[in-house]
């Protein structure tokens, strides 16, 4: 049988028992698909589900004063969306999709439940939202310090990297769906800056781009150049509950 989304996901972090795997994909059953441009949910609605990423990509954002808006993260395969909004009844940005893409709805109280099941597994996803958390703290970091050049590529740089990890992403190519609009409301920059800011890395050599397609000749160049930290490819998973500490 194929790994489930969220499983291929956690597979590539730990070692998961029968049990674990059964579970997980048990959470998968409710499938929706959303096309491109399309809301699944809006800032300010109510919110009793998340969702796992099945295929396709997606961003979260948040509505600024004048119309403008923020966008807090991207997300992709086997990633749970909406987690931002757990702690609440309603969500806390706009969920929306950026290419075709089809989600697994999940009820919250599902959520719960696998934590009350497997705590390892609630373990591993908290550590993992916690890096991600990192990496948007880096991003805004760089929002607020740095030039468009130095943005641009650092977010490039990260959704490479998170994409190695939830989409089994080889070699320094990769299909960027996002429009400059979407670069520039993720790092808080105009449709020309963003514009500009490609052509500097282009000029570099270390950047090129054909179509929709990115490819980086020199990633660790690039990251040294732009101080970028990956947050993604590991975590450390030794504090972990041990797989007998899980209830029957």
């Amino acid at each position: 049988m194929l790994s489930s989304p969220l499983e291929a996901r956690l597979a590539t972090h730990l070692d998961l028992t029968f049990s674990e795997r059964e579970t997980l994909r048990a959470l998968e059953r409710r499938e929706r698909s959303f096309k491109a441009g399309e809301v699944v949910v809006r800032e300010g609605e109510r919110l009793d589900s998340l969702y796992i990423v099945a295929s396709g990509w997606l961003h979260g954002s948040t509505e600024m004063k004048g119309g403008d808006r923020q966008i807090l993260r991207f997300y992709f395969v086997g990633d749970v969306t909406t987690t931002f909004s757990i702690a609440w009844g309603y969500s806390a940005a706009t969920l929306q999709a950026v290419s075709h893409t089809t989600l697994f709805q999940m009820p919250k109280e599902a959520f719960g439940h696998l934590f009350r099941k497997h705590p390892r597994l609630g373990a591993l996803m908290f550590a993992i939202a916690s890096s991600e958390q990192v990496a948007m703290a880096d991003r805004l970091t760089s929002i607020s310090k740095t030039d468009g050049f130095t943005r641009i590529a650092t977010l490039l740089l990260d959704i490479r990297s998170r994409l190695r990890v939830v989409d089994n992403l080889e070699g320094c190519s990769f299909e960027l769906p996002l429009t400059q609009k979407d670069l520039g409301d993720a790092v808080g920059l105009t449709k020309t800056h963003v514009n500009r800011s490609l052509k500097a890395l282009e000029a570099t050599g270390l950047v090129s781009r054909v179509g929709r397609v990115i490819r980086i000749s020199d990633i660790n160049k690039l990251a040294a150049l732009v101080d970028f930290n990956d947050r993604h490819s590991q975590i450390d998973v030794d504090w972990l509950p041990p797989v007998g500490a899980e209830p029957a």
